[in-house]
C-alpha cells in the first residue's frame, strides 16, 4: 500500500492508503478527524468540502493520490477556537438547524471570502449553489456570509 505525506491543517501527516482512496476517508477514517462529513459520495452536495491550497474541493471524489504536495485545510483547521469570521457569523445568524451540512457550507463560504472579500448577493448564491442544505437555511447562509465579509 502506498505511503502519502500530507499537510493537513498545517501539520505533516503520514498515511498508508490505496491511491484511489477518497481524501474524505483518509481524513475521517485514517486521521480520525470527523468534522468533514460524508453526504452523497458523488461531489454533488458539498458536505465533504475542504480546502486544497485555499480552494474549496469535494473530498469525497478527490483521490488521496491527487493531493500530492498540496496543503489541506479541514473545518478543524479553519481556526483553533472557532473564531474565524465566517464561524462567528454562522453563530450570530443562527444558521444551522440539523447542522450536518454546516462544515461543508462554512468551508465553501470561507474559500469564497478568501477569493472575494466583498461578494455580491449573486456571487454568494453562485458560489454556494453546490452546497445543499436539507433544512433550507439558505437565506441565513447568505446573511452570514455578507456579515462576515463586512468584518474582514
Amino acid at each position: 500500500m502506498p505511503k502519502y505525506y500530507l499537510t493537513i491543517n498545517g501539520k505533516s501527516k503520514e498515511v498508508n492508503a490505496v491511491e484511489d482512496m477518497p481524501l474524505l476517508w483518509v481524513i475521517r477514517d485514517l486521521l480520525g478527524m470527523k468534522g468533514t462529513k460524508y453526504g452523497c459520495g458523488q461531489a454533488l452536495c458539498g458536505a465533504c468540502t475542504v480546502h486544497l491550497d485555499g480552494v474549496a474541493v469535494r473530498s469525497c471524489s478527490l483521490p488521496v493520490s491527487a493531493v500530492a504536495e498540496g496543503s489541506v485545510t479541514t473545518i478543524e483547521g479553519l481556526s483553533e477556537n472557532g473564531d474565524h469570521p465566517i464561524q462567528k457569523a454562522w453563530v450570530e445568524h443562527i444558521v444551522p438547524q440539523c447542522g450536518y451540512c454546516q462544515s461543508g457550507q462554512i468551508m465553501n463560504a470561507a474559500a469564497l471570502l478568501n477569493s472575494n472579500a466583498s461578494p455580491s448577493e449573486l456571487e454568494i448564491e453562485e458560489a454556494m449553489a453546490g452546497n445543499l442544505c436539507r433544512c433550507g437555511t439558505y437565506n441565513r447562509i447568505k446573511e452570514a456570509i455578507t456579515s462576515a465579509s463586512k468584518s474582514l
